[in-house]
């Protein structure tokens, strides 16, 4: 074959690499790492929407206080951390301007 007749081969590959597969990669890199750093405390979003601060957790399961139930998920259902259990609350600044 000739190098010209691959050349459209190789740059879509090369392209598909960069555009779906390498940034896929990345964000199940960084959930793992979200997952892995949960602690008892964390105010926390499930796949399914449900909003809770974690009351527990273990290698497998986390379990979610919302309200006045406490729910059991799997680890792996947790989204996104909405706010740390030990993080200082942001500060807002004061205008005095009037």
């Amino acid at each position: 074959m000739n190098l010209m007749q691959l050349l459209p081969l190789l740059v879509f590959v090369a392209i598909f690499y960069f555009l779906l597969i390498r940034p896929q990669q990345k964000r199940s890199k960084e959930t793992r790492a979200m997952q892995s750093a949960l602690s008892k405390g964390d105010k926390v979003i499930t796949v399914g929407g449900l909003q809770g601060t974690i009351d527990s957790i273990d290698d497998q399961a986390a379990v979610l206080r919302c309200g006045g139930t406490k729910l059991t998920f799997e680890r792996n259902a947790i989204r996104a951390v909405l706010k740390k259990a030990n993080a200082p609350e942001p500060a807002v600044e004061e205008s005095t301007e009037k």
